[in-house]
C-alpha cells in the first residue's frame, strides 16, 4: 500500500500519457482506460492497470482524472453507457483536465453531483506533454472549495502552477483565454519568423535579442526556437486541437457579444492549415503555411 489515493485516468493521449507517467513515477496507483486501447501500451508497462470502461476506472478509484478531446467526449465518458456516472458516489471525485465548453461543464458537474453525489473539478491544463511529464504544467481550476483542497496534494506532484479560479466552469473560462493567447501567439510567431528569415537576419538569435523587452515571452523563449528549427516530429500538440480551441474562443466571445478580430484571423489561418491535411501535424508547424507563399 502506498498510502496515496487510488487514481483513475481516462484518456491516454499525448497529455494523458505524460500525466499518467508522472503520477506513476511519484508512486500513485493509476487505473487507466482509453477509447483506442492500443494507447494503453504507453503506460501499462510502467505500472498502470488497464480497465475495460470508464465505469470500471471509477469503481477502482477514489479520484478519477480525465483528459479527452472535447466537450462531447467528456459527456460520453461521464454519462454514456459504462461511463463514470454509472459508478459515481459521494466519496469519489472527478477531475477533468480536458478543454471543454464552460457552460456545458458547469451543467455536467451539477448533473453528476445531483445524480450521484460525486464532485467535479474542471482543471484544464497548459504547458504541453514535456511540462506534464515533469510535473510543471499550469492548471486552472473550477469547482467547490472542498474539492479543490482535496486535490492539492495531487496537484503538488502534477503542476508547477495550480490556481483556483472559482465555481465549475471558471477553469474552462480561464483556459479559453489561455488558448486565445496561445493560438494568436503561434500565428504571430510564424509571421515574425518568416519576416526575419526573408529579411536575411539570423532568425535563431531573436529570442536572445529580444529577451527582457516588451516582446519577450515564454512563447518566444521556449516555442519559437522549435518553430525556427522546424523540429516538428514527433508532434507535441496537434494542429486540429488548437483549431478546435480557437473556434471555441470565437464562439465564447460571440456569446458575450464580443468581436475579436485577431482571434478570428488566427482561427482562419489554422483552418487553412488543417484543411490542407495537417490535422495531426505539430501545431507549431503552421509556419509551413507561410513558406508556401514565399
Amino acid at each position: 500500500m502506498t498510502g496515496k489515493a487510488r487514481l483513475g485516468f481516462i484518456g491516454i493521449g499525448l497529455m494523458g500519457e505524460a500525466m499518467t507517467r508522472r503520477l506513476l513515477d511519484k508512486g500513485w496507483p493509476v487505473t487507466v482506460w482509453n477509447l483506442e486501447p492500443e494507447r494503453l501500451e504507453t503506460v501499462v508497462p510502467y505500472g498502470a492497470v488497464a480497465a475495460p470502461s470508464p465505469k470500471a476506472v471509477t469503481e477502482a478509484s477514489d479520484i478519477v482524472l480525465m483528459c479527452v478531446l472535447h466537450t462531447a467526449a467528456v459527456e460520453s465518458c461521464v454519462f454514456g453507457p459504462e461511463g463514470v456516472a454509472a459508478a459515481g458516489r459521494p466519496d469519489k471525485l472527478l477531475v477533468d483536465f480536458s478543454t471543454a465548453d464552460p457552460a456545458a461543464t458547469a451543467e455536467m458537474a451539477a448533473r453528476l453531483r445531483r445524480e450521484t453525489g460525486m464532485g467535479w473539478v474542471d482543471a484544464p491544463v497548459s504547458g504541453g506533454p514535456m511540462l506534464a511529464r515533469e510535473g510543471a504544467m499550469t492548471v486552472m481550476a473550477g469547482g467547490e472549495a472542498a474539492d479543490i483542497e482535496r486535490i492539492r496534494p495531487l496537484m503538488a506532484d502534477m503542476a508547477g502552477n495550480f490556481t483556483y479560479m472559482g465555481p465549475n466552469g471558471a477553469g474552462q473560462t480561464a483556459k479559453i483565454i489561455n488558448q486565445a493567447i496561445v493560438g494568436t501567439g503561434f500565428v504571430l510567431m510564424a509571421e515574425a519568423l518568416i519576416l526575419a528569415e526573408k529579411a536575411g537576419i539570423d532568425a535563431a538569435r531573436l529570442p536572445q535579442c529580444l529577451a527582457g523587452g516588451f516582446a519577450d515571452s515564454a512563447l518566444l523563449q521556449k516555442l519559437y526556437p522549435i518553430m525556427q528549427a522546424r523540429d516538428f516530429d514527433p508532434p507535441r500538440a496537434y494542429a486540429r486541437q488548437l483549431l478546435k480551441d480557437l473556434k471555441a474562443v470565437k464562439e465564447f466571445a460571440r456569446g458575450l457579444g464580443l468581436a475579436l478580430p485577431v482571434v478570428e484571423t488566427a482561427t482562419e489561418q489554422y483552418g487553412r492549415f488543417v484543411a490542407q491535411g495537417n490535422e495531426m501535424a505539430e501545431s507549431l508547424s503552421v509556419i509551413r503555411l507561410y513558406e508556401q507563399k514565399t
